[in-house]
């Protein structure tokens, strides 16, 4: 028996998430230096994304207030881009003044997760984005689209299939030209996530599916190797597993970074990143924190 498919890509793009969806969820306000800082040290690493905040209410989400500051206070590199999240064409109008090149847009799979994350259904999301895509065109903005509670939602249970679907073809319709398919909750077993991404890659190019994974079962790392099978060839992850979702209760962090790079590397899959500077910009950030790492590859590498 192979070990894997003759599909299994030969190069994955990581798109790493710690600076905004993974510290969104901390409740220590992290100063924006050191929010810089860690950006900066990201950037050393090899990866081609990183996403660095989100133009949300101050209100809403304050530890991401710093948003400009941040965006603007950074030292970016060539050929690495900062996305940013932007919920209305207002935001974006801000992330572009702040000088973003790629922006993300954002909804569900669910409309009473979508009313407590962006305080409005799926619906009246659509309504928002459009304005925003069609600025961005003009621009010449790239957007990304995230796609959450595509397993199963901590308001409504169980999700079809069927809605993951049709939201990911409006989405890529619009104009994303990537879509992020997010298990919000963690609660997605491999076989689960096999279907599903097979499903979706007859509607949407199996390129512009990202994979987005949280461990709350320990199910991430079992689920993006289901579904590379398939081809898919970006990965959503998170330095030091840190992450998780304010309007998820219970919800864990994301798949550590660390942890899928050393599998990745396992199966000799390309992505370019350092592992040495990784797992230095993750003690750094987890040190601030107070915390050791939650990958275990972090805690086994570093005594090494």
């Amino acid at each position: 028996m192979e070990l894997y498919s003759k599909n299994i890509p030969n190069r994955v793009k990581l798109v790493e998430v710690a600076a905004r969806d993974g510290l969104q969820n901390e409740r220590l306000l992290v100063p924006t230096e050191v929010k810089i800082e860690f950006i900066n040290q990201l950037s050393e690493c090899g990866l081609q994304v990183i996403e660095a905040t989100s133009f949300v209410s101050a209100k809403r989400i304050p530890q991401l207030a710093d948003h400009t500051e941040v965006l603007t206070g950074i030292h970016r590199k060539p050929n690495l881009n900062y996305p940013v999240l932007v919920p209305t064409i207002q935001r974006f109008e801000q992330a572009l003044h702040a000088g973003a090149k790629e922006v993300s847009v954002f909804t569900a799979a669910s409309d009473s997760f979508t009313q407590k994350n962006i305080n409005c259904g799926i619906e009246e999301s659509f309504t928002r984005f459009k304005p925003i895509l069609s600025a961005a065109k003009q621009h010449g903005i790239p957007v990304r689209g995230y796609l959450s509670c595509a397993f199963g939602c901590p308001y409504e249970g169980k999700v079809t299939p069927a809605k993951v679907i049709a939201i990911a073809e409006q989405l890529y319709q619009l104009g994303c030209y990537e879509i992020s398919i997010g298990d919000t909750i963690g609660i997605a077993t491999p076989n689960q996530a096999f279907t599903l991404f097979k499903a979706l890659a007859e509607i949407v190019p199996i390129t512009a599916l990202a994979a987005h994974f949280h461990n709350t079962y320990g199910q991430a790392l079992a689920n993006l190797y289901a579904v590379l099978q398939l081809g898919v060839t970006v990965i959503d992850s998170s330095v030091a597993g840190l992450g998780g979702c304010p309007y998820a209760k219970g919800a864990s962090g994301n798949v550590a970074t660390e942890d899928v790079l050393y599998m990745l590397n396992g199966l000799g899959i390309d992505t370019g990143v350092d592992m040495h500077k990784l797992l230095a910009a993750g003690k750094f950030i987890s040190d601030y924190l107070g915390r050791l790492p939650d990958s275990k590859t972090a805690r086994v590498l570093t005594l090494q």
